[in-house]
């Protein structure tokens, strides 16, 4: 800029002084002026969204009074006209009472069915002549007329049966109703008719039943805090009592098996002295593999609910956890084979038969184990002995043969495979 200053021969400027601070600044900080309004500060306590609301994009104050002036930019709407919406009356097909309402809709829209119409769902209640109802559906404690107003009522609530006991007419039918009634009359209507229709499910409704159910819910409901108390108590003696139980038929147990172990102690040697030589007493008898002892406890104890509260039927269907899993595959092998459901309606007959029925098949699953042990076992002996004395075959006696060992006992000596061996020879 000098240059041009000097060329153009205008007046210089007075060339300041070179110093430290004009080479490489000073130390102190520069104050930034601000020529514009100060920016408001948000008062404590206020949220910044709330406080957002309250300015504009300039940080103006709110107006005191609506105005017009804050709108600086019009809606754009070119050259396309806005679509006309007006206020045009429907009906709903839901309703019978043919009330009219109102609502917006563009007059080019074709005009539809109500669109939550669809949503009123309406139970179908089938109706009777009066020559079915002379021959089916007579009854003392019920007259016609009250009969008609039940399915009416039906009909009308949608077999809401709190609310048809509750609209049921007394003025006209003097009887008092209650739920169970009217529930007790609708489904023995019903189920005659679907039995006239040739219809395979028919419901049955058990009155009796659910008064005494909804009698014991009451009851568990009144109890005060002391017969609650009086019922724990009650239950952790009734545990205490099984527990001391349990412990004197385990003692019992023990017992006599010291007696049954001493008495064939002392038995033994007698016989033992007339039919074995003295030298064959000194080897000691083969441990057998079966264990009879869990073939007496076999089967599944399942456990007994006796807490108070209410409960699930369907949780005494449980297998137990000490049932292994290759017992509760079986159990469902043998359930697949008989062609019975692995989870059936837990009714009070099907529970118990049910929970028998899978004892029973392990029961059987355990007999079959110790049959095909002992058969191994008689097998084993056979060959020691053909072995041991050549040229001598040993019978066993068909009741200690299984079928299929009876079927195959035809078989040919020569097929027979030593697994045991000759005491001169080598086991092959």
């Amino acid at each position: 800029m000098a240059d041009v200053r000097d060329i153009m021969e205008l007046e210089r400027p007075p060339t300041p002084e070179i110093t430290k601070e004009t080479i490489i600044g000073s130390d102190k900080p520069k104050k930034r002026l601000s020529n514009g309004p100060k920016a408001p500060k948000r008062p404590e306590g206020m949220h910044r969204e709330v406080f957002a609301l309250l300015y504009n994009d300039t940080k103006d104050a709110p107006p005191l009074f609506p105005s017009d002036t804050c709108y600086k930019q019009k809606i754009d709407l070119t050259m396309r006209k806005p679509r006309k919406w007006t206020w045009m009356p429907f009906t709903n097909p839901a309703r019978k009472d043919g009330a009219v309402f109102h609502h917006w809709r563009r007059p080019s829209d074709e005009p539809k069915e109500y669109p939550f119409a669809k949503f009123n769902k309406k139970i179908e209640i089938p109706s009777y002549t009066d020559a079915e109802y002379q021959q089916y559906f007579r009854d003392d404690k019920w007259t016609r007329e009250e009969t008609d107003h039940l399915m009416e009522l039906a009909s009308r609530f949608d077999l809401r049966f709190i609310i048809m006991a509750d609209r049921f007419d007394t003025e006209k039918f003097p009887t008092k109703r209650s739920v169970e009634d009217l529930k007790d009359r609708y489904f023995k209507i019903i189920g005659t008719l679907a039995k006239l229709n040739g219809e395979k499910k028919i419901y049955t409704y058990d009155a009796d039943h659910e008064r005494r159910r909804k009698e014991q819910l009451k009851r568990l409901h009144e109890r005060t805090s002391q017969q609650i108390e009086e019922e724990q108590f009650l239950l952790s003696e009734l545990k205490k009592i099984e527990a001391r139980k349990k412990e004197r038929e385990r003692k019992t147990q023990d017992l006599q098996k010291l007696i049954s172990q001493a008495d064939n102690q002392s038995e033994t040697p007698k016989k033992a002295d007339k039919k074995i030589p003295k030298k064959k007493l000194t080897n000691p008898s083969r441990p057998s593999r079966i264990d009879t002892t869990t073939i007496e406890t076999a089967g599944i104890k399942f456990p007994d609910y006796k807490n108070s509260g209410v409960s699930l039927r369907s949780q005494r269907m449980k297998l137990p956890a000490n049932v292994g899993q290759k017992k509760s595959k079986g159990i469902e092998q043998l359930l697949q084979e008989m062609e019975l459901e692995l989870n059936p309606t837990p009714t009070e007959d099907i529970c118990t038969n049910f929970n028998e029925l899978r004892s029973d098949m392990v029961l059987l699953m355990e007999l079959k184990s110790a049959l095909g042990s002992c058969e191994f076992e008689l097998q084993s002996l056979r060959h020691q002995y053909e072995a041991l004395s050549p040229g001598k075959t040993l019978n066993i006696p068909s009741q200690l043969l299984s079928l299929t060992e009876n079927e195959n006992k035809q078989v040919n000596s020569a097929e027979i495979i030593d697994v045991v061996g000759s005491p001169g020879n080598p086991n092959t």
